[in-house]
């Protein structure tokens, strides 16, 4: 193995330099040991992690013995973790392989911090770029998806990915160390596994530089996917104001669903409920599509994106005195002031619904609460959050708005109630 290139790709893409310390995650595979021998020889100070899942019974404990005399013998400060990941994933209601993803990453950056390493190296190398963009251009995927494993992402550095598996095997074998080999790797049962195991050996046959020319492609994609990256952040800019999306500046883009997509995506949207937000765009006020934590909802001419949360009850405090020709009747609209005589009935506190009518304050007939937020030009996100004081069946007051003709403050008016809401 040619320690140059490994210095040389680390270099490239400046993933640390002498003087930092790294955190590598250590495993005992074949490939996290080659990554800390290789560390280790060009002379980076390391320290290493290992996470003990308890999936694999024996084969973990195993695992974990191993890392340990490693270690020891080339004198390496460990950190060691055990994780109940089976639980954690039922309890999350998520797979095993992302409740092990999820803790790993967490638990590796945690130990970053507390040892004083500037990254965490981990052992990604060519093979699992080249799995990695097969497997989601089979689940489907845009650009991003085909650029292949990363050498950087934040604090996640990758030096092994200048080298392939066979290279990583052969330097192994040189310096005689040995590696422990996860059982699960070898049996055809994940869907990684079988595009390692059946589908690039089928590809192989009709091009033995198969991979080679993935990961061309790939090289090719990253800088196209730099260029796209640019042109989507520009288009979100132009077609996102503050309060939403613009349906008609979006509809003028050249490529505005995949826009959407980009936009939508990282809240959660899949790719078939894009799609029907997209050909909804024409349609009707008023339809909502949602995630566990997102909805989006169609205005006018706005797409209103928005967290989805509890619907906050404003607290009322109420006073009730005289009334004297001197008092001044506040004018904000976080207050509301009413004849206490006309307030027959006991007060209530409700959203607002569709029928609703009052008689706002300075006009004789009924309006319908709808046409009132609407001439208002309240959002469908903003009206649905209009909440109403009522006494008995008779809605005195849209909070924060305008109170009811009806029971205003008049000649004959004795006392009074002040109701104001934070």
């Amino acid at each position: 193995m040619n320690m140059q290139k490994i210095s040389q790709y680390i270099h490239q893409h400046k993933l640390f330099s002498r003087e930092d310390k790294i955190l590598v995650a250590l495993s005992g595979g074949a490939d996290s040991v080659a990554l800390l021998r290789l560390l280790l020889t060009l002379g980076y100070a390391c320290e290493a992690a290992h996470c003990n899942f308890h999936l694999r019974g024996a084969e973990s404990d195993r695992d974990e013995m191993f890392v340990r005399h490693l270690c020891k013998e080339h004198q390496v400060a460990l950190h060691l973790v055990h994780f109940e990941t089976e639980k954690e994933a039922a309890e999350r209601h998520i797979s095993i392989e992302m409740a092990a993803r999820e803790l790993r990453y967490a638990w590796f950056e945690k130990i970053r911090k507390e040892c004083g390493a500037s990254v965490v190296a981990v052992a990604h190398h060519q093979d699992d770029s080249v799995e990695t963009l097969l497997l989601n251009l089979i689940r489907g995927t845009g650009i991003n998806g085909l650029r292949g494993i990363q050498p950087q992402n934040g604090k996640i550095v990758r030096p092994l990915l200048c080298l392939d598996r066979k290279e990583i095997i052969e330097y192994l074998q040189d310096i005689k160390q040995d590696y422990v080999t996860d059982s699960t790797n070898l049996q055809d049962e994940y869907t990684r596994n079988k595009i390692r195991l059946n589908l690039l050996p089928m590809m192989q046959e009709i091009n033995p530089a198969v991979k080679e020319s993935i990961l061309k492609t790939s090289q090719h994609l990253n800088d196209a996917a730099i260029i796209y990256n640019k042109g989507i952040e520009e288009a979100k800019v132009r077609v996102s104001p503050q309060e939403g999306i613009n349906i008609r500046a979006l509809q003028q883009e050249p490529a505005p669903e995949t826009i959407l997509f980009e936009i939508l995506y990282p809240l959660g949207f899949n790719a078939a409920q894009v799609k029907d937000i997209y050909h909804a765009l024409d349609g009707q006020s008023g339809k909502v599509f949602a995630t566990s934590n997102f909805r989006v909802v169609k205005d006018r001419n706005l797409l209103l994106i928005s967290p989805i949360l509890e619907i906050t009850k404003p607290v009322l405090k109420m006073m009730e005195q005289t009334y004297t020709q001197d008092f001044i009747i506040p004018r904000d609209k976080n207050t509301a002031c009413f004849d206490a005589d006309k307030l027959q009935h006991p007060l209530s506190l409700r959203l607002w619904q569709q029928g609703d009518t009052f008689v706002p304050f300075g006009m004789k007939g009924k309006k319908k609460v709808s046409d009132y937020l609407t001439d208002r030009k309240f959002s469908l996100l903003r009206k649905e959050q209009q909440w109403v004081l009522c006494c008995g069946e008779d809605i005195v007051w849209l909070v924060g708005e305008r109170t009811d003709n009806r029971f205003r403050v008049g000649e004959g008016t004795k006392k009074i109630v002040l109701v104001t809401t934070k």
